[in-house]
């Protein structure tokens, strides 16, 4: 590989190839046997966005020191969470895929794990590239504040199926090498695109800090609603089990998921229904009242308020 082609590389990605011994080849570093499988694929654009795709197993953890952690502090990442497709292997509701959208201050970290386990797509974009092309002067109070970068912020997105759409065009289209680079460059701002258009319709008119542990927080929260559907949440325990007010753990929740604790919880409840109803087979009544519903013309009338059919309609499609 010619000098100039690791300029295109991002430098963590070459750390991580040192460090498994592997050579990168058309920006991409196939994961030796000897500590697990997959592969990693990393790309600078140019000096504003950058984008690494992993997707594989180890069979340790490792850690990395990062390269550019000074650069990150300028950076806002964008982290796809379960968009790679993954053959032969089953999902579940809980297992949808999501974006999280972090300033620097969520983000800057000197030491990188490197998990067993990992099927991510992560792109960081400069926030004043940012703020050249999108013009937020007099709009949502979300965007000013996300662009401004300048206190520690997160919010997760579900990915929509159009947002699935280029993502799995990034992933799979066949592109001469000679167009590579343009491609996904194309493709990764065509990203970052959508998910601010959904992130303006967000209704929040002031936002507030969010440190680590109240993150880990609300993640635990989130885990616990999500492991028992059958059970609608009670606030006040979820409030105990974070350690803060029902106020504070309910203000935090709606501004990382942009959603109120209780319709995140029912929108998860009918989306694994209807991966139910249409993955595992099973009848009306056996998903109504697996997921808690003793009333089965209720769990329809849900149902179809948040999926757009009633269950025997969505059973019979294909």
């Amino acid at each position: 590989m010619v000098r100039d082609d690791w300029q295109t590389i991002p430098q963590v990605l070459q750390t991580f190839a040192r460090v498994v011994g592997a050579e990168i080849k058309n920006r991409r570093l196939v994961i030796p046997e000897k500590f697990g499988s997959g592969y990693c694929a990393g790309y600078v654009f140019n000096a504003h966005i950058r984008m690494l795709i992993l997707n594989y197993e180890l069979k340790d953890d490792l850690l990395l020191q990062n390269p550019e952690v000074n650069a990150a502090g300028r950076m806002i990442l964008f982290k796809f969470q379960n968009v790679i497709h993954k053959p032969n292997t089953a999902t579940t509701g809980k297992e949808a895929p999501s974006v999280l959208i972090a300033t620097s201050s969520m983000n800057t970290d000197v030491v990188i794990p490197i998990h067993t386990n990992t099927s991510t797509i992560n792109i960081e974009v400069d926030t004043n590239y940012l703020k050249e092309l999108v013009d937020v002067s007099d709009e949502s109070p979300v965007l000013q504040s996300l662009l401004a970068n300048e206190q520690p912020l997160l919010f997760e997105e579900m990915i929509f199926p159009s947002l699935q759409g280029i993502i799995d065009e990034l992933l799979t289209e066949s592109v001469d090498e000679t167009f590579q680079l343009f491609f996904l460059k194309i493709k990764a701002e065509e990203l970052i695109c959508r998910l601010l258009m959904a992130l303006k319709k967000r209704d929040e008119k002031q936002l507030y800090s969010i440190n680590g542990l109240d993150s880990q927080a609300i993640y635990r929260v989130k885990a616990q609603i999500l492991e028992r559907l059958e059970t609608p949440p009670v606030i006040s325990e979820l409030a105990v089990s974070a350690r803060m007010s029902p106020s504070k753990l309910k203000r935090l929740f709606k501004q990382i998921f942009g959603n109120s604790l209780f319709s995140y919880y029912q929108d998860f409840r009918m989306r694994e229904a209807a991966r139910l109803l249409k993955e595992e087979k099973l009848s009306v009544s056996e998903v109504g009242y697996r997921l808690g519903f003793t009333n089965l013309s209720h769990f329809s009338r849900v149902f179809n308020e948040h999926i757009g059919r009633n269950p025997k309609q969505y059973s019979r499609t294909k």
